[in-house]
């Protein structure tokens, strides 16, 4: 009897005790500080003490700024050349590979086709017609002076004539097209052969044809490009253009070089791309023919001093990616607010915020300046 009462005493006492446990875990949660937002965090008095939280206020700064854009090198559309062959034909020989150089005027490439000797010998037979005709034109012409012959003759004679001529002329321009003088060829002396010369000086970039390829007219043989010109094309977004202006110091650096080239800007482009960006031409100071266009770029545009808003970059947190500030909420209870702002050029330990001159009213000595990156540790804690 004693023993089954000792045995129940026990048991009561372990439910009390398994209940009363219960309770207190059930107090701690509930006095757990859970927050409201995710962009709010609540310091106790401690927590506060610990940090040393000062605030500040937006202020009005003088910001050197800059614009960071990419880009590629270029050249002038004068400075870029390809070649075809303007009647086609077959290729009969050329020396060219990519990288070589090449000067004004220099034969780049012999073309031969079977239509090169029947245009000489059209020629040559329009030319000798012409002359005939010439003459029976005076001949019809004088007669009619005279009331001699019929108006009909006359009329026919200078139709021949004319439509020769026009003919003859229109060959004569083939000719040149494929560089064959027509001078040259008047004595009788018809070439199989045209060669093609170069039209600037240059390096040559491509190379698409080999030794007994058929090209059409509109086929790109080679591409010639002359480097004493080469300038930079950078790609600004379209919220930096009001900060763009001719002259502007440009630092560049190419994405196979690790030193920064000087440049200026000379040109703004007018037109904004589908990826809500404009053109910046950029003229290098000194020209260095080892450029190569196509090259990749990062650049810097100085934008020079403007007055900004701005804040110390101790205010500055990121998260996710994102730039944000503490804003004093309740300082009773020590709340602060996770606010996401734009930011822009930084200068001497401040960083632009952009954004109208309001926010100087709406956060006026309550923005944290010193303390932001152990409230978002809090926060991150608090959200976990």
């Amino acid at each position: 009897m004693n023993q089954n009462i000792k045995f129940l005493t026990v048991c009561s006492a372990l439910a009390i005790f398994s209940c009363s446990g219960n309770r207190i875990k059930d107090t701690e949660n509930e006095t757990t500080s859970i927050p409201k937002a995710l962009n709010e965090v609540s310091l106790t008095d401690e927590q506060f003490k610990s940090i040393a939280i000062s605030l500040g206020s937006l202020k009005k700064r003088n910001i050197s700024g800059s614009i960071k854009a990419n880009g590629m090198l270029d050249v002038p559309p004068q400075n870029l050349v390809s070649i075809s062959a303007p009647l086609g034909g077959f290729v009969k020989s050329t020396e060219l590979l990519q990288g070589m150089h090449v000067n004004k005027g220099q034969t780049i490439v012999v073309m031969e086709h079977p239509n090169y000797i029947q245009l000489q010998q059209d020629y040559l037979e329009s030319k000798n017609q012409l002359g005939f005709l010439e003459q029976e034109y005076n001949r019809q012409l004088d007669l009619a002076n005279e009331n001699v012959n019929a108006l009909k003759s006359l009329q026919q004679a200078k139709s021949n004539y004319f439509g020769t001529k026009a003919k003859v002329e229109g060959l004569k321009a083939r000719l040149k097209l494929v560089n064959i003088n027509p001078t040259d060829i008047e004595t009788g002396e018809i070439k199989s052969t045209v060669n093609i010369i170069s039209p600037i000086t240059g390096f040559v970039s491509q190379v698409n044809v080999n030794i007994g390829m058929y090209v059409t007219p509109t086929d790109i043989m080679f591409r010639i490009v002359d480097t004493d010109h080469v300038h930079g094309e950078a790609q600004v977004f379209e919220k930096d253009i009001p900060k763009l202006k001719v002259g502007q110091v440009v630092h560049i650096t190419l994405s196979n070089e690790t030193k920064e080239r000087l440049a200026n800007v000379f040109l703004i482009g007018k037109e904004i791309t589908p990826e809500r960006t404009v053109r910046v031409h950029c003229h290098f100071v000194g020209e260095d023919q080892t450029m190569i266009p196509g090259t990749y770029f990062s650049a810097l545009i100085e934008t020079g001093s403007n007055a900004a808003l701005a804040l110390p970059l101790s205010a500055l947190v990121n998260f996710e990616g994102k730039h944000y500030i503490f804003v004093e909420k309740d300082a009773a209870k020590h709340v602060y607010e996770l606010k996401e702002i734009v930011v822009g050029a930084t200068d001497s330990g401040f960083v632009e915020i952009e954004g109208n001159e309001s926010l100087l009213n709406d956060f006026q000595n309550k923005v944290v300046t010193q303390g932001s990156f152990e409230l978002l540790n809090v926060l991150k804690n608090a959200a976990e």
